[in-house]
């Protein structure tokens, strides 16, 4: 019997919880380890110390560059400018790196982008230099170079400024209510990707450029139109190409100067074989294993050089693509198991130097603890639908088992004939209690994307990006970030005729009535669409206008140059529509368990029960509940979604219906649809502060619920329970439904040992067969939580499940520390 159980008593740790308590400093975990693969504990040694460097010379590249281009097609102009970057970025090569390229300068760093909405560029009184206990370094300098040679340029530049200033005037009063509606679009130039790295592994940048000579030579000059329009894509395509090659070739040239001063024998031929590396790839297809992870680097480096790519480029399915390369180095006793961990984990460090910051020191963050989503894809099923588990699979689980950093984020795929085996690897390495890896489910995803028009090989083929999205690498083309829609907000909106407290009882939403003359529940029900419409409205609205518009401010031609559609079109991703490509966008709704417990109080109490009036309510939520807690525990213990009951599960269905038709009778500005999606990253704490109190008890200003989960603590008939009641929500009359984040948190002693394992290989099981689309896990004690929160120094490397992504606990702000502790402990 699944149980809830938050117990006094603590009698069994996790792994990491146990390296925490023996002292143990950050490294790789076990001697084997330490000692086989010493280079990387070297490379890890005081690696969460280290400040992030701000790091503002690709902003001042590119300005520079633009200032140059003005009146060039668009794509032309960003192509010279990544050229620009690619020729005249700093560059360096760390001592005992045998991978090489880096985006920012020595040590950890955060990127400017200065096209976008950044705290960095609109908010110049906040620019200060760092002080000397801050994580995020911000230098004298740093700041001038911002003042004098970025800012000046791209006032009223910014594809923000565009944005707002194209919103009709009632769009924009909406909009600039802060956490109502919220647009995501202009902060990053486009939502969480992966390239096709097999593409540049298999072919080369080389065949790329190729491809696109042979395009021109068949252009028909007299067929102007077509000319205009393919010939600048295709010329930036060869430009981006050949930067990337002048960008190798400057490593293989520092590795060979470094080399002729470097007395070590061994390191002065590891600088010689880097150099012979970086002259090849990623140019040519590479042939052996470090090869192929050192193009697969290149790539993602310039990629971040590209581009913001929200919550950082993912990998793909990199245990498909490097497999070839790691079987037949392996075979042919080229390397061995810890030669290829080194290289991935030399992958893994590269990534968590580039850190995302989306908010300046002192500011709330949607995306607290630092918040990176690089989504490493292994296991699932081919494109004809077989097992794709291997061998390089099991040594990604081995590498996060023994790798101590939150990077790179793992996902794993399972579907009903995943093997026994991998599948107690999974649950082997989640029982290590750091988070990893998240796991998706083909039975839900797959049939989904084939009923979006997806062909049975690409949604066999389908990869994870940023928290829960999937993407088919070469059909897909949805770009522009979109909105979160705050339910509790909506909810406010309808039990107060359209105000909002928060916003000095301003009219935000529309006049639906006094709840107090609503004569039965369908007329709260009714008040609440009305209110949504009156919302979605307005989120269509920004999302066409931010969709169409971008492609006059951003372009990525070296993203559009590895995608198929993209390079057949010969256009830009973000200027859409790509012929043959399918728009999968989403918007997210956030609260959505505070809304149903909400609603089924409601319900229970003032209608169905009558146990309160309309009055009595909407008296104690305006107070806070303050001198009315026996109405309180009423709204408390009314029904609560996550426990299996029908009472609320019907209304959560009803929930989903509602946004799922709006969204069904939706199209895009090209053609695509927004989805419903349930992730909220750590939105639905800020979201939360512009909501008063709510009618399942929560009280003014407290975090909303997260994703598809139930509200904090209140679950308590167990994992089987919850799982039900989410499967029992979903409306699938409708297929415009996508990505539903599950945070599940189990306690270490219910999956301690090997029967423990079995049991949660029972658990991912059930949640496949019940058609899933996603769950992760936080294994580990309340106690262990509350401790770190009183001796952050002595947990400073505690790494806990946060969203779609971990982070450190002592890097959580107070509140989300807090919304994690109170999630309900299951145990079996």
């Amino acid at each position: 019997m699944l149980q809830a159980s938050e117990t006094t008593t603590v009698k069994s740790f996790s792994p990491q919880e146990e390296r925490i308590a023996r002292g143990e400093p950050m490294g790789l975990v076990g001697e084997s380890a330490k000692t086989k693969r010493a280079r990387i504990q070297h490379m890890l040694e005081g690696f969460r110390e280290k400040p992030i460097k701000l790091n503002v010379e690709r902003a001042r590249l590119l300005t520079e560059s633009m200032k140059q281009t003005e009146g060039q097609p668009v794509v032309l102009r960003w192509a010279k400018a990544l050229s620009h970057i690619l020729h005249n970025f700093p560059i360096h090569i760390n001592d005992n790196e045998i991978i090489v390229g880096s985006a920012g300068p020595p040590g950890r760093y955060a990127i400017v982008y200065p096209e976008l909405k950044s705290p960095f560029i609109t908010n110049t009184e906040g620019l200060r230099p760092s002080g000397p206990d801050e994580q995020l370094v911000i230098t004298e300098e740093d700041i001038v170079v911002l003042k004098n040679e970025v800012i000046p340029y791209w006032k009223d530049k910014q594809y923000d400024d565009a944005f707002m200033r194209a919103l009709p005037d009632d769009t924009r009063f909406l909009m600039e209510k802060l956490l109502i509606v919220t647009p995501t679009a202009t902060a990053r130039s486009m939502l969480a990707w992966a390239h096709d790295y097999e593409k540049v592994l298999q072919h080369g940048v080389a065949s790329i450029r190729e491809t696109a000579e042979k395009s021109i030579a068949l252009l028909d000059p007299l067929d102007t139109g077509s000319y205009v329009e393919k010939k600048p894509f295709l010329d930036a395509v060869i430009l981006v190409c050949d930067a990337l090659v002048v960008f190798s070739n400057r490593y293989a040239s520092l590795a060979r100067s470094l080399a002729e001063k470097e007395t070590d024998a061994e390191r002065k031929a590891e600088l010689l074989e880097i150099a012979d590396i970086c002259e090849r790839v990623p140019e040519y297809p590479a042939r052996t294993f470090h090869e192929a992870v050192q193009s697969q680097w290149f790539i993602q480096t310039v990629s971040r050089l590209e581009q913001c790519i929200g919550g950082a480029v993912s990998n793909g399915r990199i245990d498909q693509y490097l497999y070839p390369f790691y079987k037949r180095d392996m075979d042919e006793g080229r390397i061995t198991e810890d030669d290829a961990l080194m290289l991935l984990e030399s992958l893994w460090l590269g990534m968590a130097r580039n850190t995302e910051v989306y908010f300046q020191p002192g500011k709330f963050s949607y995306t607290d603890g630092y918040a990176h989503w690089e989504a490493t894809t292994i296991g699932g099923q081919t494109k004809d639908g077989k097992d794709a588990t291997n061998d390089l699979s099991y040594l990604m689980l081995q590498s996060k088992r023994e790798f101590p950093l939150n990077y790179p984020d793992l996902s794993a795929r399972v579907h009903s004939r995943t093997p026994d085996s991998f599948l107690y690897a999974i649950c082997e390495t989640i029982k290590e209690g750091t988070g990893f890896p998240k796991v998706f489910f083909d039975e839900e995803i797959i049939p989904s994307l084939l009923a979006k028009g997806a062909t049975a090989e690409e949604a066999n083929d389908y990869c994870i990006v940023g928290c829960t999205e999937v993407k088919m690498l070469n059909r897909d083309a949805v770009a522009t970030g979109c909105a979160w829609v705050n339910l509790g907000a909506i909810l406010e909106m309808a039990l107060h005729d359209g105000r909002m407290k928060a916003y000095n009882n301003q009219q935000i939403g529309i006049s639906t009535g006094d709840p107090r003359t609503f004569s039965g529940y369908e007329d709260v029900w009714n008040a609440f669409c009305l209110q949504a419409k009156h919302i979605m409205k307005h989120t269509f609205i920004q999302q066409y206008l931010a969709d169409t518009l971008k492609s006059k401010h951003i372009a990525a031609p070296m993203f559009s140059m590895l995608h198929d559609l993209c390079m057949k079109d010969c256009k830009d991703i973000h200027d859409g529509p790509v012929k043959d490509a399918v728009y999968l966008g989403f918007f997210d709704i956030m609260g959505f368990g505070t809304l149903i417990d909400s609603l089924a109080a409601i319900k229970k109490l003032v209608f169905d029960d009558k146990r309160l009036t309309m009055d009595e309510l909407l008296e104690a939520l305006d107070a806070n509940f303050e001198g009315k807690e026996a109405i309180r525990q009423m709204c408390l213990n009314a029904p609560k979604y996550g426990n299996n009951d029908p009472y609320a599960d019907t209304i959560g269905h009803d929930i989903e219906e509602l946004f799922a038709r709006l969204a069904h009778n939706h199209k895009t500005a090209f053609g695509g649809e927004l989805d419903v999606r349930y992730v909220s990253i750590t939105s639905h704490v800020p979201l939360g502060m512009v909501v008063g109190a709510t009618p399942d008890g929560r009280k003014a200003f407290e975090p909303l619920s997260e994703s598809i989960s139930p509200s904090q603590g209140v679950d308590t008939k167990g994992p089987t329970a919850t799982l039900t009641s989410i499967a029992n929500t979903k409306c699938s009359a409708y297929k415009e439904r996508a990505a539903r984040l599950l945070n599940m948190k189990l306690t270490p002693a219910s999956v301690a040992g090997g029967e423990g394992s079995k049991k949660l290989m029972s658990l991912l099981r059930t949640i496949c067969d019940m058609k899933m689309w996603h769950v992760q896990f936080n294994i580990i004690n309340k106690e262990t939580l509350i401790a770190a929160q009183k001796n952050p120094e002595k947990y400073k490397n505690l790494l806990v499940r946060v969203a779609g992504y971990s982070a450190y606990f002592v890097d959580l702000t107070p509140g989300l520390q807090n919304e994690i502790i109170r999630r309900t402990a299951h145990s079996f």
